[in-house]
């Protein structure tokens, strides 16, 4: 029978509530460096995109929770597209909001995560991470998806478990800066689709249905939210 003293206890929670050293100004360049490389190439966006999309269904399936609507279920795809569905009222704030969530959810996730480094809470930061990915996978369902959802979780958990701090920091920034510059990328490609037409039923087109706003302004709010979440976290992981 395995047992846990106070000590033991003690020790994990310094080691995920604690704070670690900040790293070198030169680790948080090169990983932005990183970051920004696996998001222009389109040959690279279209594996990392998958990323994201785990971000915008999850920032879906959150939202709809948190509001009261009951979630049927998440949905990734290959072509990095996604699917969340969740039941309740058709409209209302919980459905404006829960549509909302998406495009504005990675772009904020880097936000909060370059909170944490900016704080020293890189360890408190992959544990999270980690832990939304579990609770994720529980709704998944489709088998690349929980494919996609697993082999993030466990990079997650890996790092956080079996490397050292210098790995552990790397990981973190790549992942926190990727997710400011990546949360960018989707709303332009999206004003893309709809300036020709090939948006189809997009997160916009049905805000614009339910607030009777032209989705125009739902685009704009997406794109104010990636940019400035990229201008204040960038500003907060380099310490400016």
């Amino acid at each position: 029978m395995v047992s846990f003293d106070s000590a033991s206890i003690g020790d994990l929670w310094d080691r995920v509530f604690g704070t670690q050293p900040a790293p070198d100004d030169w680790l948080v360049v090169v990983t932005a460096v990183v970051a920004l490389v696996a998001v222009v190439p389109r040959p690279l966006w279209r594996l990392s995109r998958n990323a994201i999309t785990i971000a915008h269904e999850g920032g879906h399936g959150l939202i709809a929770l948190v509001t009261g609507r009951r979630l049927d279920g998440i949905r990734l795809h290959s072509d990095t597209s996604g699917l969340t569905v969740s039941r309740g009222r058709p409209t209302g704030p919980g459905m404006i909001l829960t549509a909302a969530a998406g495009y504005t959810a990675p772009p904020l996730l880097g936000l909060g995560g370059a909170w944490l480094l900016s704080a020293h809470h890189i360890t408190l930061l992959l544990w999270l991470a980690t832990a939304l990915l579990l609770a994720m996978l529980v709704m998944i369902r489709n088998a690349y998806g929980a494919l996609t959802v697993i082999v993030t979780g466990a990079a997650f958990l890996l790092i956080s478990g079996l490397t050292g701090p210098d790995v552990q920091s790397a990981f973190a920034y790549t992942a926190v800066w990727f997710l400011l510059l990546g949360g960018v990328r989707p709303a332009f490609e999206l004003q893309a689709k709809r300036r020709y037409g090939d948006a189809g039923d997009s997160d916009a087109d049905q805000l614009g249905r339910l607030t009777h706003a032209p989705p125009a302004m739902w685009l704009f709010l997406f794109h104010a939210v990636s940019l400035c979440s990229l201008v204040g976290g960038g500003r907060w992981l380099l310490g400016l």
